[in-house]
């Protein structure tokens, strides 16, 4: 074990001030800086670019919300619970964002990286990940929907903005690569659902692999505040409960 003192890059106060990444959290950040730029600032150290801004912007938009999902379904419940603790709704719903729903651009990801990092090419890797996850009858993350057939709405708007405000595109290139490979490997076709959109466009900016779900966390904190609002004025949770408790017959049996 090193016996040097750990140290931070992010952020130090004392009586008069408060820094960030080296700014000035009063004098250079507040009223300066929009939240996404303030959210690339923080994670990076560097000012972002027009690009990162617009494409973080427009997968947290991407992620806020998509309806009585497990994720807003718990945050409901418990808030019903616990309505003295807003926190603790939130919190429990994004207990779900993990590696079925919300959160599956983290495996995405790494299928992209091991493309692009393949000393045979990119086409020939898809065809191998495509032929592998298939043998071993795997989930690929980022393709499929219960809902979204034949596609996902949301993946060929993402890839839209992506490549319009100034993406290279080798990430977008690369999952699309794939998809043509999974289709073959399937025998039908299998959506590029919005995680897997999601995953190349945050690497076309080059958001870290290991904060990606972290993305989708923060998103989806925002859209969950709204399903308690929502609670508050017009409650769904006890007819949750009761639907569920009357639909699920007891047999008694081990």
């Amino acid at each position: 074990m090193s016996n040097k003192s750990p140290t931070t890059a992010i952020c130090t106060s004392d009586e008069h001030s408060i820094h960030v990444r080296g700014a000035d959290l009063v004098e250079d950040l507040i009223g300066q800086v929009s939240f996404t730029e303030m959210m690339l600032f923080q994670l990076t150290g560097e000012r972002p670019t027009r690009t990162q801004v617009r494409l973080l912007d427009a997968v947290l938009v991407t992620l806020m919300e998509h309806g009585l999902t497990p994720s807003a379904i718990v945050t409901r419940l418990i808030y019903d619970s616990a309505p003295e603790a807003l926190q603790s709704a939130v919190a429990a719903g994004l207990l779900g964002v993990g590696s079925t729903f919300v959160g599956t651009m983290e495996g995405c990801s790494a299928l992209i990286d091991e493309m692009l990092a393949a000393p045979e090419g990119v086409q020939a890797r898809a065809v191998q990940i495509a032929q592998r996850f298939r043998e071993q009858r795997r989930a690929l993350p980022g393709f499929g929907h219960p809902i979204h057939k034949p596609d996902d709405p949301r993946t060929p708007k993402l890839f839209e903005v992506a490549l319009r405000e100034g993406a290279i595109g080798q990430h977008i290139a690369a999952l699309q690569t794939l998809s043509v490979e999974v289709d073959k490997a399937w025998g039908r076709h299998l959506t590029i659902n919005a995680t897997g959109a999601i995953a190349a466009v945050l690497g076309e900016i080059g958001m870290p692999q290991a904060v990606m779900r972290g993305i989708a966390v923060i998103s989806r904190s925002a859209g969950l505040v709204g399903h308690i609002l929502e609670e508050s004025e017009n409650p769904t949770a006890r007819w949750i409960w009761h639907t569920v408790e009357d639909g699920i017959a007891y047999t008694g049996e081990r």
